[in-house]
């Protein structure tokens, strides 16, 4: 593991003078390439289907991992969306001239190594590299053993795209054992990786958190809700719940709760179960839920702050927009948050008061995505509050320097 940071760090003093044009060039190579060898990762991915089977894994994780023609060619869009963006590398972020003649400017640059560790989906690895390479870091990879078959054929398949296009020897680097000493071997490159991302379920990222001597930009776990006003559009309100809960139920967006004013719980309480019902959802009520459908699970204190990742949701009745915010507050991630209402007041509340990394009004929480926010990909989505937040793609993998121009000024 020293020997492949040293690796990652020397090519990342040479990622930083390559231009935008061949990033782009080699990324888009990528994205042909993978293409071409389409039917090889699927190969790959098929033998990392059958020992996951073989071995238990949960089918949530099997959900993640599984990939088609349909999923491979989003990763193919994904990169050529991320080659098709601005490049915010050198760019001057802000720029002054102070009262002694300096001009001092603001300027953009990359982070330099950044270790990745995740779990499941193959996809990410595609991501990942695009979003490195088009942002000038070098990239240490290391996928969940459940999907080291796929993620081995990707990572080679793009590592040969960016040599062949000039970029420097090691820019990528996939560990490629399951032993898990290389994670924690990783994590103590303090001199050769500038930070590490971890991405997956909740005790991979608290051991990052607990464990890594490298600095981290933790991506959160998805404990969702929406809150159902009293003013709500009921056929609005259907579309958002089931494509929130049901459209991929594994996703870190998808939702975990439905908070519904107790003014239209009698009318729209039973109108959602049923839809629910017909999407093959397994429903948790609190009393005054299961007051009205008895046949509801009763739910816990516990279901209240669940990742359910699943066909399982929890309903609870609320008497307002604040009993909404303080068990938003008390029992969720951070993650994503959404209200539907047609009341602007109780609208702009939820957007003020709310502390999440995506607060919406009237929309799915499926939307919280690097993609749909045209951030072409993304390497995770950050519930903490330094650096970044949110779904972060580029310019989140980014730092910055002052640049100082002078004419002779000393310090008096």
């Amino acid at each position: 593991m020293q020997s492949i940071g040293k690796k990652a760090k020397d090519s990342a003093f040479k990622l930083k003078n390559i231009s935008t044009d061949t990033k782009n060039d080699v990324i888009f190579q990528m994205a042909n390439d993978i293409e071409n060898e389409m039917e090889s990762i699927l190969e790959a991915n098929k033998i990392d289907l059958e020992n996951a089977v073989k071995n238990n894994v949960e089918k949530v994780k099997i959900n993640r991992l599984a990939l088609n023609e349909t999923k491979i060619k989003a990763i193919i869009k994904g990169l050529k969306d991320i080659a098709s963006l601005p490049d915010s590398i050198n760019e001057v972020i802000s720029s002054q001239r102070r009262p002694n003649g300096m001009e001092i400017g603001l300027l953009r640059v990359p982070l330099g190594v950044i270790g990745l560790i995740y779990e499941s989906r193959p996809n990410v690895t595609a991501d990942a590299i695009g979003l490195c390479i088009k942002s000038n870091n070098a990239i240490i990879l290391r996928g969940g053993s459940e999907a080291l078959n796929s993620n081995l054929a990707i990572a080679d398949i793009m590592y040969k795209s960016a040599i062949d296009g000039g970029l420097p020897d090691n820019c990528i680097q996939i560990i490629r054992s399951t032993d898990k000493k290389y994670v924690d071997e990783l994590l103590k490159l303090k001199d050769y990786v500038d930070v590490i991302i971890p991405r997956g379920g909740k005790s991979l990222i608290q051991k990052v958190i607990h464990d890594s001597l490298v600095p981290t930009i933790e991506t959160g776990i998805g404990i969702v809700s929406i809150f159902v006003n009293q003013d709500a559009d009921f056929e609005m309100a259907d579309k958002i719940i089931i494509n929130s809960k049901c459209s991929y139920p594994s996703a870190c967006n998808s939702l975990d709760k439905i908070l519904i004013h107790e003014k239209i719980k009698d009318s729209y309480i039973p109108r959602i179960i049923s839809l629910l019902r017909k999407n093959e959802v397994e429903i948790r009520g609190c009393e005054k839920v299961k007051a009205i459908d008895s046949s509801t699970i009763s739910a816990e204190e516990d279901d209240l702050g669940t990742e359910y990742l699943s066909l399982k949701i929890v309903i609870k009745v609320v008497k307002d927009i604040n009993e909404a915010i303080d068990i938003i507050t008390k029992y969720d991630s951070m993650h994503t948050e959404s209200i539907l209402t047609n009341n602007y007041k109780d609208a702009r509340k939820f957007l003020h008061e709310v502390d999440a990394a995506a607060v919406y009004v009237n929309a799915s929480t499926r939307l919280t995505d690097g993609s749909v926010f045209g951030l072409g990909a993304e390497m995770g989505i950050s519930t903490q509050k330094l650096h970044a937040r949110g779904p972060f793609g580029i310019n989140q993998l980014t730092s910055t320097k002052y640049i100082i121009y002078g004419d002779g000024q000393i310090r008096e």
